[in-house]
């Protein structure tokens, strides 16, 4: 029999909670063939965790988890709604597949199953995610954020981020008209956990709001809570009745859902 073809797909970074250890054994070797990078995680690893290891994918077998009576992947699903998330078991009834399903777990297997056809999935489910994510842009007032491109314009002209920049504005993006903490954006945007007295976010938000005043003067984006972080909600500073004569500013809901989808596969410049 020929040896499966090596998946064309960009590095995904995978983290896999089993306790079965052929399983995991056969998965990763596979993985990392493909240049995947694979973490296996202890169970109830904390939602923040994963969101600042900046995985593609989560495997999980509930039986490895835990927590029967509040299952680990569907808090995962909650938590962290742009993760995708693939649920391995080898028992589960309907009622079990269909609840997961529907609270934000992106497919199921049922045990006994080949890592190659998880990992198969993994691929098409990130595939489908990236071309609609790079699809359309996200548009918040005169801002249209583009994920294909890891860049932002206003008024048609480039902001000209660095990637960091990007990372920045996307994490915020992703939550509008939520405060984000300082330390949770660190998480995100650097990877790991910010140390005592690092204002490197300060830092970074006024880089970014420099070069979101110098394309979009009429409009705040960045809001600040201080001593605490962060809030993204476009605000138009022009006066009511030129606001009323330009009509109301771009709403593009489906746009907004898709801006956030959390692109972790982005590295810093």
């Amino acid at each position: 029999m020929p040896a499966a073809a090596v998946p064309t797909l960009a590095t995904v970074k995978l983290a896999v909670i089993d306790n079965d250890s052929g399983f995991l054994t056969v998965l990763r070797k596979r993985a990392e063939a493909y240049g995947w990078e694979v973490h296996e995680l202890e169970a109830e690893s904390r939602p923040d965790d994963l969101v600042a290891m900046k995985l593609g994918a989560l495997i999980v077998d509930p039986a490895a988890a835990g927590s029967a009576e509040s299952p680990y992947h569907e808090r995962i699903c909650a938590a962290v709604p742009d993760l995708t998330v693939i649920v391995c078991a080898r028992k589960s009834s309907v009622a079990e597949r269909v609840r997961a399903l529907r609270l934000g777990a992106d497919d199921w297997v049922t045990k006994p199953c080949h890592p190659e056809e998880v990992l198969a999935r993994v691929e098409a489910i990130t595939r489908r995610r990236r071309v609609r994510a790079a699809a359309t842009p996200a548009v918040f007032g005169e801002l249209e954020i583009r994920s294909d491109q890891f860049q932002a314009f206003a008024g048609g002209r480039s902001l000209e981020l660095t990637r960091r920049e990007f990372e920045l504005l996307q994490v915020l993006a992703d939550a509008p008209g939520r405060t984000i903490e300082r330390e949770v954006i660190y998480e995100r945007v650097w990877g790991y956990a910010m140390a005592h007295g690092d204002r490197s976010v300060d830092v970074f938000v006024r880089k970014l709001r420099r070069k979101l005043e110098s394309r979009s003067p009429q409009w705040t984006y960045i809001h600040t809570h201080f001593g605490v972080g962060y809030r993204f909600d476009p605000a138009s500073d022009l006066p009511v009745e030129q606001k009323t004569a330009a009509g109301p500013p771009p709403n593009d809901a489906g746009a907004t859902a898709r801006s956030q989808q959390f692109h972790i596969g982005a590295t810093a410049q």
